[in-house]
Parts: C-alpha cells; sequence; structure tokens
C-alpha cells in the first residue's frame, strides 16, 4: 500500500505502535505532538490520511478538525480521530465536524491499518 500519513497525537506509546504498524506496511509516518502547531504541520507535510488525537497540548483535536475542514487546500482531506474517550458526544462532535472516522483508545492495530488503508482509497 503506503502513502504518507501524518500523526498528531502526545503519548509516546500510542506514536511508536502506530508508527510501526504503518510503516511496516509501506506507510511514511510523520508525527506531531502540539496542538497549537499542528495545522500548520498537516500544511506542510501534505499527507494522504490524518491521524489525530481528541486530547492534545495547546489546542484540542476537534479544533484542529475544525481548521482542516474549514481549510480550502485541506477540507477534503481524510481524517482519523482518536479518542481515550469512547462516550458518544465525542463521536457525535466528531461526526458533526467531519471526521472521516473515529475511533476509540484502545485499539487493535488491526483496526488502524485497515481504516488508514480505507480513508487512503477514499
Amino acid at each position: 500500500m503506503g502513502g504518507t500519513v501524518l500523526l498528531i497525537e502526545d503519548e509516546p506509546n500510542i506514536i511508536e505502535a502506530i508508527r510501526f504498524i504503518l510503516s511496516r506496511d509501506g506507510w511514511v509516518v510523520h508525527t506531531h505532538s502540539d496542538g497549537t502547531t499542528a495545522y500548520q504541520s498537516v500544511l506542510d507535510k501534505r499527507p494522504d490520511v490524518v491521524i489525530l488525537d481528541v486530547m492534545l497540548p495547546g489546542k484540542s483535536g476537534f479544533d484542529i478538525l475544525r481548521d482542516i475542514r474549514g481549510g480550502a487546500e485541506t477540507g477534503a482531506l481524510p481524517v482519523l480521530m482518536l479518542t481515550a474517550k469512547g462516550q458518544s458526544k465525542d463521536r457525535e462532535l466528531a461526526e458533526q465536524i467531519g471526521a472521516s472516522r473515529f475511533m476509540a483508545k484502545p485499539f487493535s492495530n488491526t483496526d488502524v491499518l485497515s481504516a488508514v488503508r480505507e480513508l487512503a482509497e477514499g
């Protein structure tokens, strides 16, 4: 498969796990951990898929998703939202803002890989 993924996540263990499974599948994985500069990283890296954590330092994943959806260059970018909270209100908000897919932690490696592949294929 392959392509470019930008993982916006601040937990080192999750970063390494996702980087490993996607890299093994042929993906180039860029990471970013700061919410305040995350949207600029999306513009700079121009990924095929964004994996976006909800809880980040500086700015929430929901706010970053709003930035992505509002951007002329990024409005159609596939975004997989990750959250430690599997609450329905978080899922509903992510869907309202325009998340392509929503996944609660803990997640299986297979689920993440499948979601990224599907999002990249459109």
